[in-house]
């Protein structure tokens, strides 16, 4: 199998720290240079990563990479113990995923201040607070978001934190964690399980490359390969 990924990619973070947990090595990364050129499309018609390729095509979206790893690998899956459980792995991991990654994603045009329509920053930054209240709401109190093990919570929300610290202060408003007990406390404990640690340095690497251009290189380097440089 092949797990088409980005570094600083959220949604390409969750599957691989899903990953490393699960204790899965029969899956090679790579971010193809189609990404680079603005042609995802050729191997994923939604143009998104993370997209995994298996023996008989491929699957594309986050979440189902992940339920389908789970379903490949019962005896390893990240999904809780109990019905409660279950239902409480899906409900943050839906939280991280529509209600703070994806609203981010939408108000990352305004990261500029020339251009930024404060009005649209805002819409989308209130979103992101109620995301968080929800999951401020939900989440365990223990070193786990729900129960006493790892699961695919943990590797949804370990990315979608990351976004919240690192990308949402940008748009010149606070840390909507800072503004939490339990989301905070779970933040600080996550941080040290090696799984989420090994991700968070894969994030920290992406957005390094991004803001002192060397991604920017990768770009010109795959547009030159391909002849349109």
């Amino acid at each position: 199998m092949k797990l088409y990924t980005g570094d600083l990619s959220p949604y390409s973070a969750k599957v691989r720290m899903q990953i490393y947990a699960m204790g899965i090595d029969d899956i090679d990364f790579e971010l193809p240079p189609s990404f680079y050129l603005g042609k995802l499309s050729e191997v994923s018609p939604l143009g998104r990563i993370p997209v995994l390729e298996v023996e008989d095509g491929i699957i594309p979206e986050s979440e189902v990479i992940a339920e389908y790893l789970d379903d490949l690998y019962p005896e390893r899956a990240l999904v809780g113990a109990t019905p409660r459980q279950r239902a409480d792995v899906r409900l943050l991991s839906r939280i991280a995923d529509v209600y703070l990654m994806n609203n981010i994603f939408m108000a990352l045009p305004q990261l500029p201040r020339k251009t930024r329509v404060d009005a649209i920053r805002d819409l989308f930054v209130a979103q992101v607070r109620r995301g968080m209240g929800a999951l401020e709401r939900h989440i365990g109190e223990g070193p786990f978001a729900v129960g006493g093990a790892l699961s695919r919570a943990d590797c949804t929300l370990v990315p979608a934190l990351w976004m919240c610290e690192n990308t949402v202060p940008r748009l010149d408003v606070d840390n909507p964690i800072v503004a939490t007990e339990k989301v905070a406390a779970y933040w600080e404990k996550i941080q040290q399980n090696e799984h989420a640690a090994r991700v968070l340095a894969e994030m920290t690497a992406g957005m390094k490359a991004r803001l002192d251009g060397t991604e920017r290189k990768m770009v010109e380097a795959a547009r030159a390969k391909a002849g349109q440089g």
